[in-house]
């Protein structure tokens, strides 16, 4: 597939492709270790629930400001950056001997993700001008992304079984080096003149409004709904939500174009891409701690009862076109959040007993869904923009997956932590993940009516014109 592609081009997505595999290789690995490092550390589940969404809460607050330092800094020289601070990060996470630090690590290791995947894309635009190259390069690059999601668990699995927990870190060091070195050999691209401007004041707002409800959400539980510190918690995030949304409505660079969601068709988008995140890593994080406390399952073990849901991310996004095309984008979304819905209810068998063979299927319904959203859900959205926005539209529409895998992290784990016994928590789980699919299904079909597609398509047609 590489062969027409020159040299610097293969040097470049090289580089890229190791780097985004790790970064979306820890947005599943660490699942199969959480119990071990409970234990390690004495972490309870809001603790385990910091683990997982530091990385991704960070990540989603910093990758628009990722993109713009790109922009204005060098695509390479910001990758470049992003990639060294990713390796340094895994490897304290390996060292961390206490759950602040942990956290701390999988924070900046979010910080990194946040630089790196945004210039990645950058880097692989400027070295394929021609549409046939760049789709191939992209595809490659997408391609390994969906291996790591696949590899995730049973990789994590195998090594913590060789290893410990630490291993799943460490593992990130080398391969961070290789891509350092990689892109070392890559020229310096030229910073764009007329690049987008900082938002400092939106990016404050934004990292405190969602570090808040990700915090209100998770410490609900141990610290009671009533307490003090969580209504003022809860204060603070409609406060922050609320300053936020001042600030770019004001702002005329602002980080999140709010132009961008006049058109429901986008609107739409950026909802069910959300939900498909919230439901799909909400389910991941919680069952792997289902298979870990209840059945007794080894980190291998864990790996291997969710390859099903894990491998069919990548087939749901190779097959994410075609169906598409067969069913009707409108259709076809609707019944993927069906088959969300459908497999978060016929896990409930399991829960009540059933042995693991009985949720092969189901778990592949979850994971086909969830491939198949991702790239359903963006090209409709990017249709609707001006071509000079399409960067960042991408970028509000990923931002808005990470946003998502937090909080379905949040969610689902205090539920999992309330201290109700474990089988009523992971009924009441399947079944907000059930009710969260259908809304999600209800949006898309109200959001891409025929009326709206026809009114958002000639304002993008004549805006690229």
């Amino acid at each position: 597939m590489t062969t027409n592609l020159s040299l610097q081009n293969r040097r470049i997505l090289a580089a890229t492709s190791v780097s985004y595999f790790i970064v979306i290789l820890d947005t599943s690995i660490v699942n199969v270790a959480l119990e071990r490092i409970s234990t390690a550390l004495a972490i309870p589940i809001a603790g385990l629930q910091w683990v997982t969404n530091a990385y991704t809460l960070v990540f989603a607050a910093l990758l628009l400001t990722g993109g713009t330092l790109g922009d204005r800094l060098g695509a390479r020289n910001v990758y470049l950056a992003g990639v060294a601070l990713f390796t340094l990060a895994s490897m304290l996470c390996g060292l961390a001997a206490n759950l602040p630090i942990l956290v701390a690590a999988r924070a900046l290791q979010g910080v990194g993700a946040a630089m790196l995947v945004p210039c990645s894309l950058k880097l692989i635009n400027q070295a394929c001008p021609t549409p046939d190259a760049r789709a191939r390069a992209i595809g490659l690059w997408v391609g390994c992304g969906g291996v790591a999601m696949a590899a995730g668990p049973i990789f994590g699995g195998a090594l913590i079984h060789l290893l410990n927990w630490r291993s799943i870190f460490f593992v990130n060091v080398p391969v961070g080096l290789s891509g350092i070195v990689m892109t070392c050999r890559v020229a310096r691209d030229v910073p764009i003149g007329q690049a987008r401007r900082f938002d400092p004041m939106g990016q404050l707002a934004a990292i405190v409004a969602l570090a808040t409800l990700i915090g209100v959400l998770i410490e609900g539980g141990p610290l009671r709904w009533h307490s003090p510190i969580l209504l003022a918690g809860a204060a603070a995030t409609v406060l922050a939500w609320a300053a936020f949304l001042t600030i770019e409505a004001r702002n005329r660079d602002a980080m999140l174009p709010l132009s961008l969601f006049r058109s429901g068709v986008f609107s739409g988008s950026a909802f069910v891409s959300m939900a498909s995140a919230f439901v799909f890593y909400g389910l991941l994080f919680v069952a792997s701690l289902y298979y870990q406390r209840v059945r007794a399952y080894s980190p291998l073990e864990t790996g291997l009862a969710l390859l099903p849901m894990t491998t069919m991310v990548a087939g749901g996004g190779l097959l994410s076109n075609r169906l598409a095309r067969v069913g009707g984008a409108r259709v076809s979304m609707c019944l993927a959040f069906g088959l969300y819905a459908a497999g978060a209810l016929a896990l409930m068998a399991l829960v009540a007993g059933a042995p693991n063979w009985v949720a092969i299927a189901p778990l592949f319904a979850i994971g086909l869904a969830a491939g198949y959203v991702t790239p359903a859900a963006t090209a409709p959205a990017l249709a609707t923009v001006e071509h000079r926005q399409s960067g960042i539209a991408a970028g509000v529409l990923n931002a808005a997956r990470q946003s998502g895998s937090a909080l379905g992290v949040a969610v689902f784990g205090s539920v999992i932590g309330a201290g109700m016994p474990f089988a009523a928590a992971m009924r009441l789980v399947l079944g907000g993940a059930a009710a969260m699919a259908i809304v999600a299904a209800l949006v898309w079909w109200k959001a891409t009516s025929p009326g709206r597609l026809r009114a958002a398509r000639p304002c993008a047609d004549s805006a690229r014109g």
